[in-house]
C-alpha cells in the first residue's frame, strides 16, 4: 500500500474542502437549526462528481474509487455532517449496490441519473422490530405474475423525504427467514408508496430521516435487485462499503472539533494565561491528535482494500466504523470539555459537532453490532 495520496486524490480532496468552506459552512447551523436538508449542496455535489465516485466512468460517474471517497466525506464532514451522510448513502448504499448487484439494464438506466445528482435515491432495510437484526424483516414482496407486491414500513430511512428511488428489502419467502430476503429498486411515486413520519432527530439535522410506507405496492419483477431470496447478502455487503463512509464522517466531525479545541484553547484566557500553556490540556489535545491520525489511517487502508479489487472486507470495515466511531465520541467529549460552559450553548459549533457525532455509533450497525461482526470473523479464521 502507497501511503502518499495521488495528485488526483489531493485535487478531489481539496476540491471537498473548498466547496466544504465555501458552500456549507455558512448554512450549515441554520439548516441544522431549521432541521431542514440541504438538497441543493447534494444536487451541486452531484453536477461537480462527488455522488458518483466509485461508479465506472461507463455508466457516468468518475470512478476516482474509495480512497479519494473517503477523503472527500472527511471534509464533507467536519463542516457538516446532514450533507455528508447523504453523500455517504448516494455513493456507498445505493450506488455501489447497483454497481454490485444491478442488471445491465438497471445500470444504464439508474446510475448516469444518480451520479450526476439529478436523482438521489436511499436505502431502505431497518424495521421498527429489525434493526440490528435485519434477518426478521416483516415487509412482505408477494409475487403476482410479472409484477411483485410490497407491503410494510421502513424506518430511519436516510434521504428518504426527497428521494426519488430507494433499494429496499422485503421477505419474498417467510419459511425461508433471513434466506428469503429480496431487494427491490422502487421509484419514488410509485402507486402504493409513500413518505411517513419525518424523525425529529438529535443530530445530522441537515439530513432527512423519514419511515418509508408500501400499501399494497405493485412494481415489476425487473424492479428486482440481484437475485431473488439473495437481499440480505446483498445489504451485508453493501454495509460493507457503507461503513467506509460512516468511519470518514466520524473522522471529520472528530477532526473539526479538535480544531475547535485548539482555536479555543489558544484564545481563552483563565488565571492570566491561554488555556493551551496548561499542561493538563496539551495531553488531552495530545491524545485528541493521536485518535484522529491512527482513525485515518485505518480509513485509508480499508478504503485502498476495497479499490485494490478485494471481494469482502467485513471485518475490516467493522474495525474502522467501531474505532472511527467510538474515537470520535472521545474526541468530541474532550473538546467541550475544553470549551467549558460555552460548549454547552449553540454559539460554538463543538455543540453541534457533539450531537452529530453520536449517530455514528448507532447507525449501519451499533457499535455492538460491530463487535460481533468482527469476533465472528475472527472466530471462523
Amino acid at each position: 500500500m502507497d501511503f502518499e495520496l495521488s495528485e488526483e486524490h489531493r485535487m478531489i480532496i481539496d476540491g471537498a474542502k473548498k466547496f466544504a468552506e465555501k458552500e456549507l459552512a455558512p448554512l450549515a447551523a441554520d439548516y441544522d437549526e431549521r432541521q431542514e436538508a440541504n438538497v441543493g449542496a447534494l444536487k451541486a455535489l452531484g453536477e461537480l462528481g462527488y455522488l458518483g465516485m466509485t461508479v465506472p466512468d461507463e455508466y457516468g460517474g468518475t470512478g476516482v474509487g474509495a480512497v479519494a471517497y473517503a477523503g472527500a466525506m472527511v471534509e464533507f464532514s467536519k463542516v457538516d455532517a446532514g450533507v455528508a451522510v447523504g453523500v455517504s448513502v448516494q455513493n456507498s448504499l445505493v450506488n455501489d449496490a447497483i454497481v454490485m448487484y444491478g442488471s445491465e439494464e438497471q445500470k444504464k438506466t439508474y446510475l448516469p441519473k444518480l451520479t450526476s445528482g439529478e436523482w438521489l435515491g436511499c436505502f431502505s432495510l431497518t424495521e421498527a422490530g429489525a434493526g440490528s437484526d435485519p434477518a426478521h424483516i416483516l415487509a412482505t414482496a408477494v409475487r403476482d405474475g410479472d409484477f411483485f407486491v410490497l407491503n410494510g414500513t421502513k424506518n430511519f430511512t436516510t434521504n428518504g423525504g426527497f428521494a426519488d428511488l430507494m433499494i429496499a428489502f422485503f421477505s419474498t419467502d417467510r419459511e425461508k427467514g433471513a434466506k428469503g430476503i429480496s431487494a427491490f429498486i422502487v421509484d419514488k411515486g410509485t402507486p402504493g408508496f409513500e413518505v411517513g413520519k419525518h424523525e425529529n432527530k438529535l443530530g445530522i439535522r441537515s439530513s432527512s430521516t423519514t419511515e418509508m410506507v408500501f400499501t399494497d405496492c405493485r412494481v415489476p419483477a425487473a424492479a428486482l435487485l440481484g437475485q431473488e431470496n439473495k437481499g440480505l447478502s446483498i445489504a451485508l455487503a453493501t454495509l460493507d462499503c457503507g461503513r467506509i463512509g460512516i468511519a470518514a464522517q466520524a473522522i471529520g466531525i472528530a477532526e473539526a472539533a479538535l480544531e475547535e479545541a485548539v482555536k479555543y484553547a489558544k484564545e481563552r484566557i483563565q488565571f492570566g494565561k491561554p488555556l493551551a500553556e496548561f499542561e493538563a490540556l496539551q495531553f488531552m489535545l495530545a491524545d485528541m491528535a493521536v485518535d484522529v491520525e491512527v482513525a485515518k489511517t485505518m480509513l485509508y487502508r480499508v478504503a485502498w482494500m476495497k479499490d485494490s479489487g478485494a471481494k469482502r472486507f467485513t471485518k475490516e470495515s467493522a474495525i474502522v466504523k467501531l474505532f472511527a466511531s467510538e474515537m470520535s465520541h472521545r474526541v468530541c467529549h474532550k473538546a467541550l470539555q475544553i470549551h467549558g460552559g460555552y460548549g454547552f450553548v449553540k454559539d460554538y459549533k463543538i455543540e453541534r459537532l457533539y450531537r452529530d457525532q453520536r449517530i455514528t455509533e448507532i447507525y449501519e450497525g451499533t457499535s455492538e453490532i460491530q463487535r460481533l461482526v468482527i469476533a465472528r470473523s475472527l472466530l471462523s479464521e
